[in-house]
């Protein structure tokens, strides 16, 4: 079975070191997903939308650099700092995602890692 890390370069999550992700056999498990610039620095503070978008986006590159794509994924965990982004995030798995949809589970948190972060998403993916 396959078991190896999922490298990037530049990695905006080594400085708090955490992998971005692991293969093991043929799904992909990423680290929580943030609005963090490819270098590390924090997109959007106060903007949800811009955060919701970059997250996609380190998402995106992340399961690229694993060998698949968002149309992989089989399951996704949304952390929300104000559930009264929900309705959002409801659109956002609308433009993000096709059916079959994924597995999914949000809940609200009092806090992330950085005090200015709103969303944070992780996610299982099919690769191979």
């Amino acid at each position: 079975m396959t078991v190896k890390v999922i490298s990037m370069e530049p990695d905006p999550l080594a400085p708090y070191a955490i992998s971005p992700g692991w293969q093991v056999g043929n799904l992909l498990f990423l680290s929580g997903q943030a609005a963090l610039s490819p270098e590390g620095a924090l997109v959007g503070v106060g903007d949800f939308d811009a955060q919701l978008e970059q997250t996609f986006a380190n998402i995106d590159s992340v399961l690229a650099a694993g060998g698949s794509d968002r149309s992989r994924i089989v399951k996704v965990t949304i952390y929300l700092t104000d559930m009264s982004n929900f309705p959002k995030i409801v659109e956002a798995r609308r433009k993000y995602f096709t059916p079959p949809w994924p597995a999914d589970t949000i809940v609200e948190v009092k806090s992330l890692a950085l005090p200015e972060l709103m969303v944070e998403i992780d996610v299982i993916a099919v690769v191979g």
